[in-house]
């Protein structure tokens, strides 16, 4: 159990830093998500149906992720359509793309096919209890990816880029074009959607065109969830809790498939849980910021 839900949290994990790099650091609301991620699995398919190798495979899936924003990118900042819009008409066009990639199919299963999934297991049967080789491929990949992450964040464009959602002015008064690091931040966050969307195909053992639904709000609360572990401004802390955020969010979601009958709960229900959860981590982010700013007025007393 605890294996299952570390292995998802850690492949949908991969999304939420992406979802982290939209709503945190651009402060952009980008629903291209719900299109990307199947995109991701969409890519998969076709390149393993087709004998490609899993690294190319991999390239080619964050690659389509990033054409994915880079559509969205231009709808927003050459033809000044609102972001949530531009998100909203990326993804209901990619839901297009994603069947002509798939053949016109909704759905492509893996089981008479060789993934590194089956590979993995393969190789370490006997030697590994089972899954277990599978676990430890997406840590590595998610910790490389984290890594990757940080450093590209530590670099003069990646602290401009973490500069443009909190003051966008101050990134014009150093003579940079915004739209074009807004576009570069946005393009990266979906490539990783991709990504991830391509492991989630893998673990599952299918592509399906209606894998993305829903999934920029679990993004968006297992991004609030990891807000509520750890407190810090650094890169590193920040994408640590994305990834923590989104174990303990697939955590969750377990236990209510599990001890969810007891309260008259079914599946249908996971969509009103997740948003019931990521208003009460709005309705709690507003009382510690209450809190905090209250406190401040009480230390510097009356003018």
């Amino acid at each position: 159990m605890v294996e299952t839900i570390v292995t998802e949290g850690l492949i949908y994990g991969i999304m939420t830093l992406g979802v982290f790099i939209t709503f945190r650091v651009l402060d952009f609301a980008d629903l291209t998500v719900d299109g990307t991620f199947p995109l991701g699995g969409a890519v998969m398919a076709f390149c393993l149906l087709r004998g490609v190798p899993p690294g190319p495979a991999f390239l080619a899936a964050f690659a389509g992720g990033a054409l994915g924003g880079l559509a969205t990118a231009l709808i927003h900042t050459n033809l000044r359509v609102p972001g949530l819009l531009a998100g909203i008409l990326t993804m209901t066009m990619l839901y297009s793309v994603n069947l002509r990639i798939m053949d016109n199919k909704a759905n492509i299963t893996y089981l008479k096919m060789t993934t590194p999934f089956s590979s993995l297991q393969a190789i370490s049967e006997g030697v590994l209890p089972e899954g277990l080789a599978v676990l430890l491929f997406v840590f590595i990949a998610s910790l490389v990816l984290k890594a990757l992450l940080d450093l590209f964040f530590h670099t003069d464009f990646g602290l401009t880029m973490g500069a443009l959602g909190s003051n966008p002015q101050l990134v014009i008064s150093q003579g940079m074009n915004p739209e074009i690091i807004k576009g570069v931040g946005i393009c990266l966050a979906n490539a990783l959607v991709a990504l991830s969307g391509a492991f989630a195909s893998l673990y599952n053992g299918f592509a399906d065109v209606g894998a993305g639904n829903g999934m920029v709000v679990s993004g968006l609360a297992s991004v609030m969830l990891g807000e509520f572990l750890l407190r810090s401004n650094s890169i590193a802390v920040l994408t640590l809790r994305a990834l923590l955020g989104s174990i303990i969010y697939r955590a969750l979601m377990f236990a209510a498939r599990i001890h969810g009958w007891r309260i008259g709960m079914s599946p249908n229900d996971f969509k009103l849980v997740t948003g019931i959860l990521i208003i009460l981590c709005l309705i709690s982010a507003k009382a510690d910021l209450r809190s905090l700013l209250m406190g401040r007025k009480k230390r510097e007393g009356p003018c």
